[in-house]
């Protein structure tokens, strides 16, 4: 398997809706409104196996100091192949000059993102607002 990597923001509401909902994500529910979010995002590096959308990392920032990952995801039948940390890599390349790059990451994602060289704040903590509004 050869995985192609891509610097875009176009997608599919299908290619969308798919990586979405392999990973049990509600989002991949709304994929037109994944294929807007998509543009908008500043940085969007995805992973392809041939057609297939298998992974991507989206990133928002303040254009100078301050990244933020707001969405990393991989196909499970994917996992194992350093998708992910490939996909990290290119992030913190891309974004090497700003003082921060930031990861909000669930406790059982937060070993995958120490092990790409991001540390727990031990100051702050994560806070949300979760909408249900449709």
């Amino acid at each position: 398997m050869k995985i192609q990597y891509k610097d875009i923001h176009d997608f599919s509401e299908k290619e969308l809706e798919e990586l979405f909902l392999s990973v049990d994500w509600s989002s991949g529910h709304f994929p037109e409104k994944l294929v807007v979010a998509m543009k908008n995002f500043k940085t969007v590096f995805s992973a392809w196996d041939g057609e297939k959308l298998v992974g991507m990392i989206c990133v928002m920032d303040d254009g100078i100091m301050n990244a933020y990952v707001h969405y990393l995801l991989v196909d499970p039948a994917y996992h194992g192949n350093t998708i992910g940390r490939t996909l990290v890599e290119m992030v913190k390349n891309h974004y090497k000059d700003y003082l921060r790059v930031a990861v909000i990451a669930y406790d059982d994602e937060a070993h995958f993102y120490e092990n790409c060289g991001f540390k727990m704040s031990e100051d702050a903590s994560p806070m949300f607002i979760t909408s249900l509004w449709t």
